[in-house]
């Protein structure tokens, strides 16, 4: 079984990440009943941020990995959400803008869990076989529907 690393950069950004994974499904639990916590929210979007910065800090050129791609897209997506909520105010089609951007940012997050519980099985599973295939479809569908639901259900009161 493969050891898990205790060093504290792993340690303090495996933190970062809980943390933007927990207040993000609190988040999305808010969005599901139509209302909006901005404390909350700020936590998830900053959190989510570090999470996303910090995971550059692992990897060293010259190679391009797939987690320095996933850390670029979540870092791209951020750039609208954090402006459809606090540029635009979530008025019009920002409001959209950012349900999606949210929930996307939440979704990779979870993405890189899941890859990362799988890594750390006992003979750890090819990340592209069949049962990582299926998690990770299921992780998805589950995050586009709510998504749906939210696009729907989320309409906070104006500022």
């Amino acid at each position: 079984m493969p050891a898990l690393a205790m060093d504290p950069l792993t340690l303090g950004h495996t933190a970062i990440t809980f943390v933007a994974i927990a207040t993000g499904l609190m988040m999305l639990g808010q969005m599901l009943s139509g209302h909006l916590c901005r404390l909350l929210t700020a936590v998830f979007l900053l959190f989510t941020a570090l999470t996303s910065i910090t995971g550059f800090v692992f990897f060293h050129p010259p190679s391009f990995t797939p987690a320095q791609g996933t850390g670029i897209v979540a870092l791209l997506i951020l750039v609208p959400t954090l402006y459809a909520l606090y540029g635009a105010r979530l008025a019009g089609v920002w409001r959209p803008v950012y349900v999606v951007g949210a929930i996307a940012s939440l979704y990779l997050n979870v993405f890189v869990l899941v890859v990362q519980l799988f890594l750390k099985l006992p003979d750890p599973p090819v990340t592209g076989g069949p049962l990582f295939g299926a998690v990770q479809g299921a992780v998805l569908l589950g995050f586009a529907a709510a998504g749906w639901m939210s696009l729907k259900a989320f309409h906070p009161a104006a500022d």
